[in-house]
């Protein structure tokens, strides 16, 4: 059983250009139409999934991906981070920020933990494989970047050294058994 999952970061967001931690907002007309002029580029997928959070339904939407709601590729919970910027959080609680960075078992916004995130998407992970041929999932950086760790099984501290962008693309291929990295553009 050969299944082939591309995985789609959301496009860009006034909190991803503010560089602050994201409600749920939209995407605005200019990362639309740029999402949009993607969409020519993709293969047909059998399968297509979306995060539940209006940026990740609209970046599907612009892509002209007919995607189901996936709750399980929803982004990772920031708590009462969410809606600040990283700066604001680094200056009003440096330590709790060096901990969140540090610490895969913390959760000092009140959120999720980057471990439990990497639960939620190696859950996901195992029930993908049971589809065959070629699926698609728009999401978040985080849980691209869980996806990734999960795939390579790598240490859960790799998790902070993975760039993705919006707009980014990962390819992940598995053979019903394991998962690996196809390809990366983040």
């Amino acid at each position: 059983m050969i299944q082939r999952l591309t995985l789609i970061s959301h496009a860009p967001t006034a909190a991803t250009r503010a560089a602050a931690f994201p409600l749920d907002e939209g995407i605005d007309e200019k990362a639309r139409r740029d999402t949009s002029a993607l969409s020519g580029d993709l293969p047909q997928f059998l399968t297509a999934w979306t995060s539940p959070a209006r940026r990740a339904v609209e970046t599907a939407a612009a892509l002209n991906v007919d995607a189901k709601i996936e709750p399980l590729i929803r982004d990772m919970d920031l708590g009462r981070w969410a809606g600040r910027t990283f700066a604001d959080v680094e200056a009003s609680e440096p330590e709790a920020m060096v901990g969140w960075l540090t610490d895969t078992a913390a959760s000092p916004h009140g959120g999720e933990s980057v471990e439990a995130l990497l639960a939620r998407v190696a859950n996901w992970l195992r029930a993908a494989p049971e589809r065959q041929g070629r699926s698609v999932a728009v999401t978040h950086p985080a849980v691209i970047r869980a996806a990734v760790v999960v795939a390579l099984e790598a240490n859960p501290v790799s998790f902070w050294r993975i760039d993705i962008a919006p707009l980014g693309i990962v390819e992940l291929g598995s053979n019903g058994k394991r998962w690996t990295l196809k390809s990366l553009n983040g």
